[in-house]
């Protein structure tokens, strides 16, 4: 009676431990999808020009980049805890400096060093969840923390229609939700358990050829979520659908990133990751074959929801696969290699759908991503078939 009550009291550790890392993150993502469109609206009060305000917005994945390689080592050195609480007040610091410049030219090495400062925060709240979700509620847990990063990202935005886009009142709720983000982690922390292990470490780059097919699974899911994001609103131009339609379409493609999630985890736990992973990668080129036929149908409703779920749905199931086969530094590795690598699909894919797009026309954004997504199914049944073999 003891060993079951003491066992229940761990459990029960365990999933409060969990609750404050995700309720940690879900801050975070709000924090992150408030800053973007905020910044975006007060530079184009500016008259500043659009390829101007791309570039600004650029400059914080290329912090993810940069940032992502040292933290393995930032993680050893200081501890992964003291790492993150030091991220969440630096990402205060820095949105309180970029509110009180006010100057495109200074937001760029202030919206770079926003990149630096997060990504350490995010990186290490992602390890803590997968490395405290119990193996077999794993796809679970990864799906509600999907959902939840999901809706803080989208919960952000509607921050701006409570306190506005102009003066300090929008920047406070921002600094105020990393100041926030920090007291949650500071309470859990203790119960946290330990990101790295002795012995020998894993950096990011060697990280790379032990789950070659994981990453390029992550550039994909990235690829995909910012090039339709960015360039679903052009396409709907080219067939002549007003903008309004267009951002509900848009709307409802994150909603069923949202809402789907959690099935999908839960599917996995039934099969595997890397089973439903495949699923989702054919369902997501199946979709860039019926956007053209049904963009301008009833049923590009129920496919957009479907699309947003399975093409984010690759994200998770690698999540979930990563933690199912590293451990210790690997696993701390792994997991910068997957924020660098969706700060590179992040990067790259949408100026290749849109250069596409200027050669062939409005069918060259689902003709780049369905390619892009095929690449990834015929890799993984290649991967697969050498498992079989070599078992």
């Amino acid at each position: 009676m003891i060993a079951s009550g003491s066992g229940n009291s761990e459990m029960g550790m365990q999933w409060a431990a969990i609750t404050g890392v995700i309720a940690t993150v879900s801050v975070f993502a709000i924090a992150q999808g408030l800053s973007y469109p905020l910044l975006s609206f007060i530079l184009q009060r500016q008259g500043v020009s659009p390829a101007m305000i791309g570039l600004s917005a650029a400059m914080t994945p290329v912090g993810f980049i940069v940032s992502s390689p040292l933290i393995p080592a930032l993680a050893r050195r200081f501890g992964a805890g003291r790492t993150a609480l030091t991220c969440a007040a630096l990402s205060a610091i820095v949105l309180a400096l970029i509110s009180w410049t006010q100057n495109v030219y200074l937001w760029f090495p202030l919206r770079f060093l926003i990149g630096v400062v997060t990504n350490p925060l995010y990186v290490l709240s992602e390890i803590w969840v997968i490395a405290l979700a119990p193996p077999a509620r794993r796809g679970r847990v990864m799906g509600v923390y999907s959902t939840i990063i999901s809706a803080g990202f989208a919960a952000g935005p509607l921050c701006l229609l409570a306190v506005g886009t102009e003066g300090w009142p929008p920047f406070l709720v921002g600094i105020f939700a990393f100041v926030l983000c920090g007291i949650c982690l500071a309470s859990v922390l203790p119960r946290l358990p330990k990101v790295d292990e002795a012995g020998h470490q894993v950096s990011v780059l060697g990280f790379v050829p032990l789950a070659w097919l994981l990453l390029f699974a992550v550039i994909v899911a990235a690829g995909f979520e910012q090039g339709a994001l960015a360039l679903l609103p052009v396409y709907g131009t080219h067939h002549g659908i007003p903008e309004t339609r267009m951002s509900a379409l848009l709307s409802v493609m994150i909603a069923g990133n949202i809402a789907m999630q959690v099935p999908l985890g839960l599917l996995a736990e039934r099969l595997s990751s890397r089973l439903v992973r495949l699923a989702c990668v054919a369902i997501t080129v199946l979709g860039c074959l019926l956007l053209p036929i049904l963009i301008e149908t009833p049923l590009i409703w129920p496919m957009i929801f479907v699309w947003g779920a399975v093409s984010y749905g690759i994200y998770t199931m690698s999540i979930i696969e990563l933690r199912e086969r590293f451990t210790g530094s690997a696993l701390v590795a792994g997991n910068a290699a997957f924020s660098l690598m969706w700060g590179v699909g992040g990067i790259a894919v949408p100026p290749m759908a849109g250069t596409a797009m200027d050669i062939v026309g409005a069918r060259g954004l689902p003709i780049t991503l369905g390619l892009l997504c095929l690449a990834l199914a015929i890799a993984s049944l290649a991967g697969r078939r050498k498992a079989s073999i070599v078992g």
